[in-house]
C-alpha cells in the first residue's frame, strides 16, 4: 500500500513537471520586444514597481552591435596590416623594436658591429622614449574620462508612484558621450497618456484591431503584435484581457536622442486575461479570477508630438 501512495506521488510530480506552464498570451505574449533607441540593449534601472532586472530583448530591429561610427572611434584610423595585432604587444611597440633592430643591423653592415649601431641611434631612441612617456600620460587621461563618463550619466530610478506626481523627469543625453541633452520633463499628463495607453493596447489586442494599434504604438511593435495575432489564429484560439487596472507604476529613465523623447516606466496591473478555442470555451486562464504582471513599456515621441509604445519587457 505504502508502494502504491509512493508510486502514485512520484506520477503525479513528473506530470506537473511535464505540464505545459500557463502561458502569457496578453499583448506582447509575455516576452521582450521592441526598441529603446541607444539604449535597446542596457537594461532599465530598477524601480520599486519592477524592483527585478528586465530580461533582455528577445525580438528587435535594433542591431545588436556598435555603429559604424562607434567602431571607427573605437578603432581610431588604423586600417590593414597596422591594426592587426604584433608579437611585440602593439603598433608602437613593433615600431621602437623595428627602429632598434634597424639601427643594429645597420651598425653591422658599416663594420661597427651590432651594438654600435645601437649607440649611434641612442639620441633617435631617447627621443622615441619620450614620446611613449607622453602617450602614456594622454591613455591614463582618456581611462580616467571613460571611467567617469557613465557615472556622470547615470540616470536615477524610481518616479511618481501610481503617476501621481505633478512633475518627474529623469536626466537624459545620448549614450557614447557628445554634449549632454536637455533633460526630458514629463508632466502628470505623460503618465495619465501611459496608463491610458496600457489600457488602450490590450483593448485592441483582444479585438485583434491593428489599425487601432497603429495609433497606438511603432511599426516595428505592431508587426511584433500582428505576428501573435496569427500564430494564434493557425492554432485556433483567441486571447482576450479585460478589465485592466493599473496597480503601480514609476518611472525607470527617460532621455533624449535627437529630436526623440524616449520614456521607460514600470507598471504592475491586473488584467483578466482569458483565452478561447474556436467553440468559445476557456483553454487557458479565469473568466472571474484576476490576474497581476509586472512590465517595463518604453514609449517614444517627436519633439512635440504623443507618445508610442516602442517597447515592452519581463522582468526575471
Amino acid at each position: 500500500m505504502r508502494r502504491a501512495s509512493i508510486f502514485l506521488a512520484g506520477l503525479a510530480a513528473v506530470a506537473l513537471v511535464l505540464a505545459p506552464a500557463a502561458a502569457d498570451a496578453r499583448a506582447g505574449s509575455g516576452s521582450s520586444s521592441g526598441s529603446r533607441g541607444g539604449r535597446t540593449y542596457t537594461a532599465p534601472p530598477s524601480t520599486n514597481t519592477a524592483p527585478s532586472a528586465a530580461q533582455p530583448m528577445q525580438r528587435s530591429m535594433t542591431p545588436n552591435q556598435p555603429t559604424a561610427a562607434a567602431a571607427g572611434a573605437q578603432g581610431g584610423m588604423m586600417t590593414g596590416a597596422a591594426a592587426q595585432p604584433s608579437r611585440w604587444g602593439g603598433s608602437f611597440a613593433a615600431g621602437l623594436m623595428g627602429g632598434i633592430i634597424g639601427a643594429g643591423i645597420g651598425g653591422m653592415l658599416f663594420g661597427h658591429g651590432f651594438t654600435g649601431g645601437l649607440s649611434g641611434a641612442a639620441g633617435f631612441i631617447g627621443f622615441l622614449l619620450q614620446i611613449a612617456l607622453f602617450a602614456g600620460i594622454a591613455f591614463l587621461i582618456m581611462r580616467l574620462i571613460r571611467g567617469r563618463r557613465p557615472a556622470m550619466m547615470a540616470q536615477g530610478a524610481g518616479g511618481p508612484a501610481m503617476f501621481q506626481a505633478p512633475n518627474g523627469a529623469a536626466p537624459g543625453g545620448m549614450p557614447g558621450g557628445g554634449p549632454a541633452a536637455p533633460p526630458v520633463q514629463l508632466a502628470q499628463a505623460d503618465f495619465g497618456a501611459f496608463e491610458q495607453t496600457l489600457k488602450d493596447v490590450q483593448a485592441a489586442w483582444s479585438r485583434r484591431d491593428l489599425q487601432a494599434m497603429q495609433n497606438l504604438a511603432t511599426m516595428e511593435m505592431v508587426s511584433y503584435f500582428a505576428d501573435d495575432m496569427a500564430d494564434q489564429q493557425s492554432r485556433g484560439v483567441q486571447n482576450t484581457v479585460s478589465d485592466v487596472r493599473l496597480v503601480k507604476g514609476d518611472l525607470a529613465e527617460a532621455w533624449r536622442e535627437g529630436n526623440r523623447e524616449y520614456a521607460t516606466v514600470a507598471m504592475r496591473f491586473s488584467m483578466v486575461d482569458v483565452t478561447r478555442n474556436a467553440a468559445g470555451h476557456v483553454v487557458d486562464g479565469n473568466p472571474n479570477q484576476p490576474v497581476e504582471a509586472t512590465e517595463l513599456w518604453t514609449f517614444v515621441r517627436s519633439s512635440g508630438g504623443r507618445w508610442m509604445l516602442s517597447a515592452i519587457q519581463q522582468t526575471r
